[in-house]
């Protein structure tokens, strides 16, 4: 059976994290995670929701090391937890905060003893074909399902992309949590088998996401995305120097992008994937809007749909996107499958209309909602709603009736405080029935 190394370091001495104390490195990581390891209860499935990033990274080890599967749920709701708990009655729920875990049996942080990093004598590995992770859909776009993820096929997907970004002995700062699958990737496996440490927090507001970047050396990789990056552009903070940029999970725009590079003097890359296939292309947004794939990962089209394979791709999964295939290999993005709208005959995808509205001047985010048809008339209004300060609804309905055609203007257009967004600045499609739910029957206004 062939195993694959647990990381990928040439020594036990090269660092591995930065914590707030000084540096970590890979022969005492090790020691934590065997020693955690060894308190862990009986069962398979391991259930991670440790916010420090460094906590994470041991409970992922350990559970490699025990043979136990970590789950990666898109939500720790109580109903999210209980489904968890139905299908998986021997998870453990390991903790580092005051997460209510409901009916779970938990181990909290700090749990380890007897940890002698001296005992280390080298980097144990693990069956390539040992299931890892068990990662859901995000549940923008519908009811999340479970995909589960080999050892080999994550090495190889962390190596595909350090290759890509040659990102070997940069100090990563993410502002994405180790359980999303972005974050994941392109913090927790980039430290493990791409020689890029990172550092154990989590930042998420602007004054934070400076801090801790000044308490990393340099060369920096900063992992975000567009929501944490256009907050900290506005921040007016004197911002630490960054050697590259990463950012997924939304579309970003050609001018913060451009804003983002200007600011940084840093090239800004773009990661494109979903949980079915792990990532599988970057672009740099400046240089064109084409994306080229990962080392040995192809798509194929039938009927439609376009799959991805090869590589660290594990099966043959459809990709929600309609994507359009170039004569060289690269491919291009026309939105998603399920953003696609229809009225009337005309075509546009809720992603395009997303982007006209936030490029209004005074809008400081927005987002389009396409309810299902009504049951008496069998017919879908687009809604939309703005974070505006400052502007009115007509005025915002006729800056955005010169960027689109009038069939798509939304109908109601509703000026809110702020938009449910996730930690990853997404808008899960719950979140937008809720918050729909809850101006239904409302005219256009400020609310």
């Amino acid at each position: 059976m062939k195993r694959v190394p647990l990381l990928g370091h040439a020594g036990l001495d090269d660092i591995f994290a930065w914590r707030q104390d000084g540096s970590v490195t890979v022969r005492y990581f090790l020691a934590e995670a065997m020693a955690l390891a060894a308190c862990l209860p009986p069962g398979r499935h391991l259930l991670n929701v440790c916010q420090d990033r460094y906590h994470f990274a041991v409970g992922l080890a350990a559970g490699l090391l025990s043979g136990r599967i970590s789950l990666q749920p898109s939500s720790h709701s109580p109903e999210t937890l209980r489904q968890i708990h139905a299908a998986c009655p021997d998870v453990c729920c390991l903790c580092d905060s005051d997460f209510a875990s409901g009916d779970l049996p938990r181990l909290d942080f700090p749990v380890l003893v007897a940890v002698d990093p001296e005992k280390v004598a080298k980097i144990p590995d693990v069956p390539a074909d040992q299931p890892a992770i068990q990662v859901y859909t995000s549940g923008s776009t519908g009811q999340p399902l479970p995909y589960r993820k080999s050892w080999g096929s994550l090495v190889r997907n962390a190596r595909a992309e350090a290759s890509r970004l040659n990102v070997a002995g940069h100090a990563i700062v993410g502002t994405v949590p180790a359980q999303h699958m972005y974050g994941f990737e392109s913090t927790v496996l980039l430290a493990l088998h791409g020689n890029a440490p990172f550092w154990s927090g989590k930042p998420f507001y602007p004054q934070d996401i400076v801090a801790a970047l000044a308490a990393v050396p340099q060369p920096r990789l900063l992992v975000s995305t567009p929501f944490h990056l256009a907050a900290l552009l506005e921040s007016g903070l004197e911002l630490p120097a960054v050697d590259l940029l990463l950012s997924a999970t939304a579309p970003l725009s050609d001018e913060l992008a451009s804003a983002a590079e200007t600011r940084f003097q840093a090239p800004l890359m773009e990661i494109y994937g979903c949980t079915e296939s792990g990532q599988i292309a970057s672009r740099r947004t400046t240089a064109g809007p084409a994306w080229e794939l990962f080392a040995d990962v192809r798509l194929e089209q039938e009927g439609g749909q376009t799959f991805a394979c090869g590589g660290h791709v594990e099966g043959r999964p459809a990709l929600a996107d309609v994507i359009e295939i170039l004569a060289d290999g690269r491919f291009l993005l026309h939105g998603r499958d399920a953003d696609l709208v229809n009225i009337a005959g005309k075509r546009t995808s809720l992603a395009y209309l997303n982007h006209q509205i936030a490029t209004i001047a005074g809008v400081r985010d927005a987002a389009f909602y396409l309810p299902e048809a009504g049951a008496a008339t069998g017919i879908t209004r687009l809604c939309a709603f703005a974070v505006a300060p400052g502007l009115e609804a007509p005025a915002l309905l006729q800056a955005l009736r010169e960027r689109i055609d009038p069939i798509f203007l939304p109908r109601p257009l509703f000026l809110v405080d702020h938009l449910p967004r996730n930690d990853v600045g997404k808008l899960p499609l719950t979140a937008l029935q809720a918050l729909h739910a809850a101006h239904a029957g409302k005219t256009h206004g400020r609310r």
